[in-house]
């Protein structure tokens, strides 16, 4: 199906506080992510689950749900997701703009990228690169 992920590896986040919905609004402001789909749990309240779009690639999140895995879940550590950008800076200024904190400032790297790395507003950490232009 198109309007799913169909190969690769999709991140899943799980949102803690029950800001599943506000992190649907902050990837869209951020990241110009595109909302495919939304599931709600019986409450109609908790997000199930969503699919977004981001620069060609998938991302699923959802709220935490502590009923069923029998605690909450733990501050996001240890895991960073990368976006390939035509513009790193553009890309980050938009993300600290909708709410992102800088936690590694942009600047051209050994490697050939531009680089940088935010923290968004549910405590997950990005890093965006764009080739260096010549």
């Amino acid at each position: 199906m198109a309007d799913r992920p169909t190969s690769g590896i999709t991140p899943f986040l799980v949102i803690r506080g029950q800001r599943g919905r506000e992190a649907l609004a902050f990837y869209e402001a951020a990241f110009a992510a595109t909302l495919v789909e939304t599931n709600f749990a019986d409450d109609g309240v908790q997000l199930m689950q969503a699919s977004l779009r981001i620069n060609d690639a998938w991302l699923m999140l959802s709220d935490e749900f502590p009923e069923w895995r029998g605690h909450d879940e733990p501050e996001p550590a240890g895991i960073t997701l990368h976006l390939r950008v035509d513009d790193t800076d553009a890309w980050v200024d938009r993300a600290v703009a909708a709410g992102a904190v800088v936690t590694m400032p942009v600047a051209d790297q050994f490697w050939g990228d531009r680089y940088g790395q935010v923290r968004d507003p549910f405590g997950h950490s990005w890093s965006v690169g764009s080739p260096i232009k010549a």
